[in-house]
C-alpha cells in the first residue's frame, strides 16, 4: 500500500513532522512519498535518505488554481495524508479523496490560527479593502494560507477519515488520536558516539555547551537562555543554536545583541544529529507560555531525551507530562530561574546524566518511532 503525504510547504517547519511520519510508515512497511509545494529557496530540513520527495514550485493567486492543479495529480496514493489543515495540502487533499475516493487522514501539529491571534483574530474589510485584497497583485487574499483559509480549513477537519494530533491542547480543540513526536532511538544512540570527539570535531571543546538543535523563533525562549548566560557571566558558557531560522532574520538580531554567547551551526542532515547532539552537555528547551507553544509537542525534547543529555525545559503545554521528572523545568520567561538550574546542572553533572539516562528510558518507551508506528497502524487499519 502506497501513503501519499502532503505538505503545505516543504521550505516550511511542517516538513519535519512529515519526514518523521513517513519514517514511522515506513517502519510499517508502507511505501511512502511526500509531495507539496515550495515557497521558499530550499527545503527547511534535509530528508531521511530513503525518503521520496516530490515539490512544484508555489504560487499564489491566480496562478496557484493551475499549481494546485499540478499536485493534485501527483497525489497517487492509496492513502491521502495531509500535514496540517491549510488549503494548499488539506484543501487539495479533500479535493482528492471527493474525486478518487481515496481515504484521507489530517495531521496535526500545531493550531495553524494561533499564529494570528487564535479565536480572536477576524477578517472584517471594508469593500474598498476588499477589493484590494483580491485584486491587488500583493493582495492578503492572493496568498493560499492566509487566515481567512486557514478558518474555512479547520472548519472541515471532520472531513478527514481520521485525524491525527501531538498534543493535549489540539485534542481537546479537534479531537483525533495522540501520535506524539518521537524519534528513532537506534538512531538517537547516545551509547554509539564519543561527546568529547563530537565536541572536538564541531571546534567546541573549549566550552560547556548548551545546545538548542532548532529555528529560534520568539515562543521557543531562546533569549531568555541567552539572558541567563549574561547574568552568570561564566566565559566558557555557549549557546548552540543547530541549523537556524529559515523565516526572517532574527538569527541575526540574537546575534547582533548576544553574539558572544553564540556558536552556530550548519543545517545538517538526520543522519547527522546524532552526532551533533553528542556534543552537547545541555540540551535547553525554554518555551514561552503562548497559545503556539502550547499547542506544540517541541521535537527538541525527544532530540535531548533520546541521547541522554539534561533537558531543560519550561512549564508549558505538555512539556511537564513529556519530560516529567527525567528533566529540568522552569517557569516561563524566567532567564533567573534557568540561569540557577544551569549552575545546579554543572555542579553536578554526573547526577544531571543520570537523569538523561532515564529521560532516554521514557523515551523508549513513549516517545519513539516503534511507539508512533503501533498507535499510527491501528489508526490506518481502521480507514
Amino acid at each position: 500500500m502506497k501513503i501519499s503525504l502532503v505538505v503545505s510547504d516543504l521550505s516550511g517547519g511542517g516538513s519535519i513532522r512529515a519526514f518523521l511520519l513517513a519514517q514511522v510508515l515506513i517502519s510499517l512497511n508502507y511505501q511512502v512519498e511526500i509531495v507539496g509545494f515550495i515557497y521558499g529557496k530550499d527545503l527547511y530540513a534535509i530528508p531521511p535518505n530513503d525518503i521520496k520527495v516530490i515539490s512544484l514550485t508555489g504560487t499564489n493567486y491566480p496562478k496557484f488554481l493551475i499549481s494546485a492543479s499540478k499536485l493534485i495529480q501527483k497525489i497517487d496514493g492509496d492513502i491521502i495524508y495531509a500535514i496540517k489543515p491549510k488549503f494548499t495540502n488539506f484543501g487539495l487533499s479533500l479535493i482528492k479523496k471527493f474525486t478518487s475516493g481515496r481515504p484521507l487522514l489530517l495531521d496535526m501539529d500545531d493550531w495553524e490560527l494561533s499564529w494570528h491571534g487564535g479565536d480572536s483574530w477576524k477578517y472584517r474589510p471594508s469593500i474598498k479593502q476588499l477589493y484590494r485584497d483580491i485584486f491587488k497583485k500583493s493582495g492578503a487574499l492572493r496568498f493560499p494560507d492566509h487566515p481567512l483559509y486557514l478558518k474555512w480549513m479547520e472548519s472541515l477537519v471532520n472531513s478527514a477519515n481520521a485525524i491525527t494530533i501531538d498534543t493535549q491542547f489540539l485534542k481537546e480543540r479537534f479531537g483525533g488520536v495522540y501520535v506524539p513526536n518521537g524519534k528513532d532511538t537506534a538512531m538517537f544512540d547516545p551509547y554509539k558516539y564519543d561527546s568529547e570527539a563530537s565536541r572536538e570535531r564541531y571546534s567546541l571543546s573549549e566550552y560547556r555547551i548548551l545546545m538548542f538543535p532548532g529555528a529560534p523563533r520568539p515562543h521557543k525562549g531562546v533569549e531568555d537562555v541567552l539572558i541567563a548566560l549574561e547574568h552568570l557571566n561564566q566565559p566558557d558558557l555557549r549557546l548552540v543554536i543547530v541549523g537556524g531560522s529559515p523565516y526572517d532574520d532574527y538569527d541575526d538580531q540574537l546575534i547582533r545583541q548576544w553574539g558572544r554567547w553564540i556558536i552556530k551551526l550548519p543545517k545538517c542532515p538526520v543522519e547527522a544529529m546524532p552526532d551533533v547532539l553528542a556534543a552537547a552537555h545541555i540540551v535547553v528547551v525554554p518555551q514561552r507560555d503562548t497559545l503556539t507553544a502550547r499547542a506544540q509537542f517541541p521535537l527538541k525534547l525527544t532530540d535531548g531525551m533520546s541521547m541522554a543529555k539534561p533537558v531543560l525545559s519550561t512549564r508549558v503545554g505538555d512539556i511537564p507530562e513529556i519530560l516529567g521528572e527525567t528533566g529540568y523545568l522552569v517557569e516561563p520567561a524566567c532567564p533567573e530561574k534557568i540561569a540557577e538550574q544551569i549552575q545546579l546542572i554543572f555542579q553536578d553533572l554526573d547526577l544531571a546524566n543520570q537523569r538523561g539516562i532515564k529521560a532516554r528510558e521514557k523515551c523508549i518507551e513513549k516517545y519513539s518511532i516503534e511507539a508512533m508506528a503501533s498507535t499510527l497502524k491501528s489508526v490506518i487499519s481502521q480507514l
